[in-house]
C-alpha cells in the first residue's frame, strides 16, 4: 500500500501561481511512477502531468509550458509548479502512484485548487 498526502492547494487570481506537493509513505517501491490528476465540476477526471523515477515526463496538452512536474526520490516527494494559471485549471488536484503512465494504482485525497478571473 502507498499513502499519498498532498499539500499547497488554494486561491489564486489568474495569471498567478501555486506549487503542489505530494508526499508519499508506505510501500515506496511501488511509485515508479507518480503524477497529478485533476477533476473539475462536471467534468471527468484528466491526468496534468506525470514523472517516472528516473525524471521521463508526461504532460497534458492544456497545460504544457505553464506547469513543470519534478520529484525527489530521496524524500518520496513530487512537485507541480503551476505558472501562468487560468480560471478553467479550477479542480481538485490528486496525487497519484503508479508502475507505469497508463496505470495509477493509489491516490490521494486532494486538493482544491481556485484560479479566479
Amino acid at each position: 500500500q502507498v499513502q499519498l498526502v498532498e499539500s499547497g492547494g488554494g486561491l489564486v487570481q489568474a495569471g498567478g501561481s501555486l506549487r503542489l506537493s505530494c508526499v508519499a509513505s508506505g510501500s515506496i517501491f511501488m511509485t515508479n511512477v507518480m503524477g497529478w490528476h485533476r477533476q473539475a465540476p462536471g467534468k471527468q477526471r484528466e491526468l496534468v502531468a506525470a514523472i517516472i523515477r528516473g525524471g521521463t515526463t508526461n504532460y497534458a496538452d492544456s497545460v504544457k509550458g505553464r506547469f513543470t512536474i519534478s520529484r525527489d526520490n530521496a524524500k518520496n516527494t513530487v512537485y507541480l509548479q503551476m505558472n501562468s494559471l487560468k480560471p478553467e485549471d479550477t479542480a481538485v488536484y490528486y496525487c497519484t502512484s503508479g508502475p507505469n503512465f497508463n496505470m495509477y494504482r493509489y491516490w490521494g485525497q486532494g486538493t482544491q485548487v481556485t484560479v479566479s478571473s
